[in-house]
C-alpha cells in the first residue's frame, strides 16, 4: 500500500459520514486553496479538498486513482533510482 492510498484511508475514516456535510468541507478547503498566497491558507488545501470531494463524485474519485496510481509509480521509481 502505498503512502497515498493509506492517507486517503485516513482521510475518509475522519471525515463526516454525511455527504452533506463533505461536500461543502471540501468546496471549502479548494476555494481557501486559492488564496494560497495568504499566509497559512495554502495551495495545499486544493488537493486535499479535492481528496475530500473524490468521496462523493465519481469524476473526482477517477481523477484521484489516477493520481495515486501515477505518484505510486513515480515513488517506485524514484526509491528504485536513488537506493
Amino acid at each position: 500500500m502505498t503512502q497515498i492510498s493509506a492517507f486517503r484511508k485516513w482521510l475518509h475514516a475522519r471525515l463526516p459520514a454525511s455527504p452533506w456535510l463533505r461536500v461543502p468541507i471540501g468546496l471549502f478547503l479548494v476555494l481557501l486553496g486559492f488564496l494560497g498566497f495568504l499566509p497559512i491558507l495554502g495551495f495545499w488545501m486544493i488537493p486535499l479538498g479535492l481528496a475530500v470531494l473524490a468521496i462523493d463524485f465519481p469524476p473526482a474519485r477517477r481523477l484521484a486513482r489516477r493520481f495515486t496510481v501515477w505518484a505510486g509509480r513515480r515513488m517506485k521509481r524514484d526509491k528504485t533510482r536513488f537506493t
